[in-house]
């Protein structure tokens, strides 16, 4: 038996990571068009090891992920706030060997859009919907120049009613 050359075998792991997001992808498709409501994809619930580095799967709090072992990693404000990333979306982290965090989203919630008015107390800046209050991150506040009083489109989890965090989707 011939030893399978290191080039095949990173190939092969990387084909499967890519067919593991794509059925990710497809069974939030298929959720969002039947409409039952349930997430199907769930986060790994272990650390793999790939020829990409470290890859880490996890649930999107409205702010950090929160991995299999339930430790938390940072996902850059400007990437959550750019991609609308919504508390309950399943993320996919991977560690290169030099130590660069990459993130991706691999697994969207159910999401719907509201509106709302924005508040700020504590320090921190939250979106006003039908009395509850949503928490925003600050790098939304200042990319859409929000100011206190803004009225403000925002999107949060279609199926979650305990959800605290939304992702600014434009000023009004």
């Amino acid at each position: 038996m011939s030893e399978i050359p290191e080039k095949q075998i990173k190939r092969l792991r990387g084909l499967i990571s890519d067919a593991e997001t794509s059925l990710a992808a497809a069974k939030e498709l298929l959720v969002s068009i039947l409409g039952d409501g349930e997430t199907i994809a769930a986060p790994r619930e272990s650390v793999v090891s790939s020829p990409d580095g470290k890859i880490i799967e996890g649930i999107f709090d409205g702010q950090i992920m929160i991995g299999p072992d339930g430790k938390n990693y940072p996902v850059p404000a400007n990437y959550a706030s750019k991609s609308k990333l919504v508390e309950g979306d399943i993320m996919k982290l991977t560690i290169t060997d030099d130590g660069k965090f990459m993130y991706k989203q691999i697994g969207p919630v159910e999401r719907k859009t509201v509106i709302g008015t924005l508040t700020h107390h504590d320090d921190k800046y939250f979106v006003e919907v039908a009395g509850k209050e949503y928490q925003i991150l600050y790098a939304s506040v200042t990319y859409f120049h929000l100011r206190e009083g803004s009225q403000v489109s925002v999107t949060i989890p279609a199926n979650n009613d305990e959800a605290t965090w939304a992702a600014v989707e434009a000023a009004l």
